[in-house]
């Protein structure tokens, strides 16, 4: 009985220490669906003379892996992101405007793929540079660099709270920093894993009258 004991100890220990990059694999393996509510804080760097200005926006998050998700931003301002599997579409409320991207092109090295995109772990270390970064606030951490410099993104980092008796992971936070110093965390609550989410949640057809833009 104590060996037996002494074997589970162990084996929570190895867990326990296993940090962010074991949590993402963890989280990429067993969560295929998931659905949350998210606000999101963009901070762009401190001008000469003045604080670093905030913005808070909120909405809600459903993935579908390996290549469907949607954002749904309702405060302040109204604005949609949705991928279908074959097409990214961004929608403006306010500029009446959808912007159409063809979804293999754009979506390798983006915070996106990292959480929702990505089929497995080997995937992502295609496109990124994956690192365990020290346990913070609770929860397990892990830094992606993209290895591509072309982009605007910088560096991403992912925290992971232990979902208990739940599959996987728990994906609370998400903060992203661009090559021009604007960091951006999404953090999400009330996280829903592997929901029934159907091909058609991820549906999107312009609305009538609202310019389409194709680049």
């Amino acid at each position: 009985m104590k060996y037996f004991t002494t074997i589970c100890i162990a084996a929570y220990a190895g867990m326990a220490g296993a940090g962010g990059l074991k949590s993402l694999e963890i989280f990429v393996k067993t969560v295929n669906t998931g659905r949350a509510d998210f606000t999101q804080v963009v901070t762009a760097p401190a001008k000469a003379d003045q604080a670093p200005r905030a913005k808070t926006s909120s909405g809600t998050f459903e993935f579908s892996r390996p290549n469907r998700f949607k954002f749904v931003y309702k405060k302040p301002f109204e604005q949609t992101i949705v991928a279908d599997g074959q097409t990214l579409w961004m929608y403006d409320v306010d500029l009446n405007q959808v912007t159409a991207r063809q979804q293999s092109q754009v979506l390798g090295s983006t915070p996106a793929a990292l959480i929702a995109a990505a089929p497995d772990l080997r995937a992502l270390q295609a496109d990124f540079t994956l690192l365990d970064a020290p346990d913070q606030g609770g929860l397990q951490w892990v830094t992606a660099t993209p290895k591509s410099k072309d982009g605007q993104l910088q560096t991403v980092r992912v925290g992971f709270r232990d979902a208990g008796a739940a599959p996987g992971s728990m994906l609370e936070v998400l903060e992203i920093l661009d090559s021009f110093g604007q960091r951006s965390v999404l953090t999400f609550k009330q996280f829903q894993v592997n929901p029934a989410l159907p091909v058609s949640a991820f549906a999107f057809k312009p609305p009538a009258g609202v310019d389409v833009i194709r680049p």
